[in-house]
């Protein structure tokens, strides 16, 4: 099945409003960036994360804008060393290639073991961008019912504070 219409079927199923917003192909923020979509909406920045011995994974989501200081996170969550994990793991664990980190790549960790930290700040936005697990598109959904459909899917899902 198309990975973005897993995504769109999903969120229906779960009766979570959203709004579907298509696009060529990018790979980074400032690609994202310069597409012009409306600017009132906040983008994503999506980092998928692993401690020290690669035995747990993370998807942080913060505000585009932030700096992520990782050892302020490690012990913020109470973790070993965190990295970035590499493509392999990206693509064994979520599926997605690199470019395409979201946090609706949960969808594709059966296993459910991928944790999502969501930065608090994003739940004072109306609305927040993420991929619907292709860089060919964005979903604009609240933070509260993008928490509500990793929690529904099974995944931990944790709010953490990114200074």
């Amino acid at each position: 099945m198309d990975p973005k219409q897993q995504v769109l079927d999903y969120l229906n199923g779960q009766s979570i409003p959203f709004e579907l917003v298509e696009h060529p192909a990018v790979y980074t923020i400032e690609e994202v960036l310069a597409l012009g979509l409306p600017q009132d909406r906040c983008i994503a920045k999506n980092l998928f994360l692993r401690n020290s011995n690669g035995k747990s994974h993370y998807i942080l989501v913060v505000e585009h804008s932030k700096t992520v200081d990782l050892k302020a996170l490690r012990r913020q969550i109470g973790s070993s060393h965190l990295g970035f994990a590499s493509e392999d793991r990206l693509m064994t664990h979520l599926g997605l290639h690199k470019g395409e980190v979201t946090p609706l790549g949960i969808l594709n960790d059966s296993s459910c073991t991928v944790e999502v930290l969501l930065d608090e700040d994003l739940f004072s936005e109306e609305v927040i961008g993420v991929h619907p697990n292709t860089n060919t598109a964005t979903v604009f959904l609240s933070p509260q019912h993008l928490e509500q459909a990793i929690m529904a899917h099974g995944n931990p899902v944790r709010r953490v504070k990114i200074d």
